[in-house]
């Protein structure tokens, strides 16, 4: 009949209907032709248009409450109640608004309306919540069905008000910040901050005063301990009041206390642990002791037996090591959920170690209720696994302003940082190694008795072997063969770190004066990385030692390289590591350095982190103390005699020598 050469004449409903139908008419080779002024071939949509936080809150904190308006917008301009009404009450499709064709999805525009109306009569009354006001921001579905919200993020927006915009920049770009008035923590800190960590002081401020959980991911070696002491320093110089409890791995107390000692000495610190306290005292810590301290120190074991520390309202919970609270349903993790402190923070390197799940865990601990429950939150990340394009945008949307990660591969972070840095270990003996280790102490000391010259030099080098063997592993002077990782303290902390290297996908060097301690850590190395390594003493065929290191140097698949110093110290380039560990100190820097200088040299791209193994409250924490203190006075006692006099282990007298290798039982039992 030649109607289809001719102009039609449709209702909105029909119109609509070929709207929808573009794509496919296009895909079928059919050419459309829109009005001009719709963007992309479609008209325009009115939109319900939220803002929240313009205002300064009268309380800050997750407690705090922000203020939440709602208004239905058309390219930018406010509808009127009536327009909004008459949107409302048409058939969907297109309708025609303000001289115009608009498209419109009725049931969509009014569930979003009905959605934020609520929300905003929630705000007149009591407010909308900073953990509600950033899910609303960043599209989040945790807590609702994520086709419904689908929908409503079509038809609406919400934006963040000039309080909280402000807010949000600077906690998602806190690099460069300088410090503030009130975040210097002047004299207090012994220590010069580089520009990184000055920020994540700041950041780590901000967040704290905002009363928000912090998780400060920094990669291994870039100071986290000292931007936290950093920041204690600074509150406490600003007049913050209340006492702050750091809870970390037992096995790195010491290591707190020894940073303290370092950087902020004039801080209050108290160890609250079994190694520190008597069963007593540790009964009766109550909130008046904790009153007296600036920082309270213990373990996540502690948390989960002392009542008392969940009974204190503690200004700043720190959590070290956060890792050790990724499994939600593990006893200690609820332990630690159940302090009660006005901030947190978590400190770690991985925040995801394995799955999504590890994030949730340490999210519902700093920040509770943010990532919803367990169940919500498990929905909301399959939900994103389906999404085409940059599938994880909102959830990192939402926890980006509380999570400060910097890398050692951040040429920012590269050029302000040191090529080496030298961290020592601390680690507790086990109960067995306590044992062994008193053991030969009381031998000794009964042979000195009748012992001189030759004989009395002999027995005392002995005794130093044999500490040195106890302290890496009870097998290690036993000469057994089942190395069992539970008892040796040196063997969890390696562990530890190695988790970390792995994780990284970096390469590590372990490097031990003792032959027959290199295949047990070949083998305990390759449970972590899920691989072998590579190893290297005295007896490997110097033929063969140019193809281990090019193996290590250029395969991927060989992730760590386990030495003896004498064999692998010297005249070799492994800069394929980032990571160097002594397992046992040598007690001469110039070999220990010597060895770091495989990693540490001529062609190395990658920041070098050593670790240095140390057994606390042994000879080798005391010694380590004597080069530390007194260059010139450690030379003497281990550099041997010499024309000028100089004196070695073995000429000390009786008395001093027993107490150089004494015990300390409370510094040395791990929980």
């Amino acid at each position: 009949a030649g109607e289809i050469f001719h102009p039609l004449r449709w209702g909105p409903a029909e119109a609509a209907t070929l709207l929808g139908a573009s794509a496919e008419l296009e895909a079928a080779g059919i050419v459309l032709r829109m009005p001009a002024g719709w963007n992309a071939g479609r008209p325009a949509r009115p939109k319900v248009s939220a803002t929240v936080g313009s205002n300064t809150p009268s309380k800050l904190g997750l407690a705090g409450l922000l203020d939440f308006s709602v208004a239905v917008t058309l390219d930018g301009e406010t509808l009127t109640e009536d327009e909004i009404r008459d949107l409302l009450a048409g058939s969907g499709g297109l309708s025609l608004l303000r001289g115009r064709w608009v498209e419109l999805d009725r049931d969509g525009l009014a569930r979003a309306l009905e959605k934020f109306e609520a929300a905003r009569a929630l705000a007149a009354d009591e407010g909308v919540s900073f953990i509600e006001a950033m899910r609303l921001l960043s599209g989040a579905a945790i807590t609702q069905d994520a086709a419904a919200a689908e929908t409503t993020a079509e038809w609406a927006t919400v934006t963040a008000g000039p309080w909280l915009a402000e807010t949000l920049d600077r906690l998602r770009d806190p690099n460069g910040a300088p410090l503030g008035e009130g975040v210097d923590p002047g004299p207090a800190l012994r220590g010069i901050l580089r520009p990184y960590q000055r920020a994540g002081v700041e950041w780590l401020h901000l967040l704290s005063s905002l009363g928000l959980g912090a998780c400060l991911a920094d990669d291994m070696g870039l100071g986290k301990t000292l931007q936290v002491l950093a920041l204690l320093a600074a509150q406490s110089r600003d007049g913050e009041v209340g006492p702050c409890l750091l809870v970390a791995p037992a096995s790195l107390l010491a290591n707190w206390v020894a940073e303290i000692e370092k950087f902020t000495p004039g801080l209050r610190a108290r160890i609250v642990h079994p190694s520190a306290m008597t069963a007593a005292e540790l009964q009766a810590f109550s909130a008046g002791d904790a009153e007296k301290l600036d920082l309270a120190i213990t373990s996540y074991g502690t948390v989960l037996r002392l009542k008392a520390l969940k009974d204190i309202p503690w200004r700043l919970v720190i959590l070290d090591e956060a890792q050790a609270i990724k499994n939600p349903a593990a006893k200690q993790t609820q332990a630690v959920r159940a302090l009660k402190a006005r901030a947190r923070i978590a400190l770690t390197g991985t925040p995801v170690e394995n799955r999504l799940s590890d994030l949730w865990s340490i999210f519902d601990v700093i920040n509770p209720g943010l990532l919803g429950n367990a169940r919500q939150f498990a929905s909301y990340s399959k939900s994103l696994e389906k999404r085409e394009h940059n599938p994880y945008g909102p959830l990192r949307a939402l926890v980006q302003p509380y999570i400060l990660r910097r890398m050692k591969t951040d040429r920012s972070v590269i050029a302000d940082l040191p090529d080496k840095t030298e961290v020592k270990a601390l680690c507790h003996l086990s109960r067995r190694q306590a044992a062994l280790y008193t053991e030969a102490v009381e031998d000794t000391e009964r042979m000195l008795k009748t012992a001189d010259g030759i004989q009395r030099r002999g027995i005392v080098l002995a005794l130093l072997m044999r500490l040195k063997q106890i302290c890496n592993h009870p097998e290690n002077w036993l000469r057994n063969a089942d190395w069992v990782e539970a008892d040796s303290g040196k063997f969890l902390r390696l562990r530890e770190i190695a988790e970390v290297v792995a994780a990284r996908q970096e390469k590590l060097l372990v490097f031990t004066q003792f032959r027959e301690a290199v295949a047990p850590l070949a083998d305990f190395l390759a449970g972590i990385f899920g691989r072998p390594g590579l190893v290297l003493h005295g007896e490997t065929a110097v033929r063969a030692r140019g193809g281990l290191v090019k193996q290590f140097q250029e395969d991927e698949n060989f992730p760590f390289f386990v030495l003896t110093l004498k064999a692998g110290g010297s005249g070799l380039t492994l800069t394929a590591a980032s990571h160097v560990v002594h397992f046992d100190r040598w007690w001469n820097p110039a070999v220990e350095n010597q060895a770091t200088d495989r990693a540490f040299r001529v062609g190395q791209k990658r920041n070098v982190l050593v670790h240095k193994f140390l057994c606390q409250g042994t000879v080798e924490d005391k010694i380590d103390a004597l080069i530390e203190s007194k260059r010139e006075i450690s030379d003497q006692l281990l550099g041997g005699a010499s024309a000028g006099g100089e004196i070695n282990l073995t000429e000390l007298p009786n008395a001093e020598l027993l107490k150089l290798v004494a015990l300390d039982l409370g510094a040395v039992m791990k929980e």
